[in-house]
């Protein structure tokens, strides 16, 4: 994996961070009686029609209290969208032991100067929040610019994973 410290679990009472060799993705779902979160697995060996797919599903069956607790366990990174709420920008918490959380914001379009005038631009707001134990700064910041070039030009990412 691209990020391994990312994808990983910090077993405190061991004293030992656990690289994944999955990705094991948990999704925050508002709920009715607060927030869960299920996990999706092997999210890095699924497409995108297929992650949406299951994505939808998860969270309906969530929000209907179907979940069972073994849905919610052994995710490795998880991502929080506020988009559906509102919102330019939040800091979401470390879901413990894993050491990262992407928060995704709305997406507005917003007029971006191009060098010659403003355009409208789709712009979406990330976060990413770690804990530094793990994560250096610079990793952090390299992650966040490979999702933000993954959602940019989602072809070359589909061409790298074809490698």
């Amino acid at each position: 994996h691209r990020f391994p410290q990312l994808n990983s679990t910090l077993d405190l009472a061991a004293g030992e961070l656990i690289l994944k060799k999955y990705v094991h993705v948990g999704v925050a779902v508002d709920t009715p009686g607060g927030l869960l979160v299920p996990v999706i697995r092997d999210a890095d060996r699924k497409g995108v029609a297929t992650l949406a797919a299951e994505l939808n599903a998860t969270a309906a069956k969530t929000r209907e209290r179907r979940i069972s607790p073994a849905d919610m366990e052994g995710g490795s990174f998880t991502i929080s969208n506020l988009g559906g709420i509102g919102g330019t920008g939040f800091t979401p918490i470390v879901y413990a032991p894993q050491v990262a959380i992407l928060g995704v914001s709305r997406a507005e379009m917003e007029p971006v100067w191009d060098g010659e005038g403003f355009e409208p631009r789709l712009r979406m707001p990330l976060s990413l929040s770690y804990d530094h134990r793990v994560v250096d700064g610079a990793d952090g910041a390299r992650f966040l610019r490979w999702i933000c070039e993954a959602l940019e030009q989602p072809l070359l990412l589909a061409m790298e994973d074809a490698r």
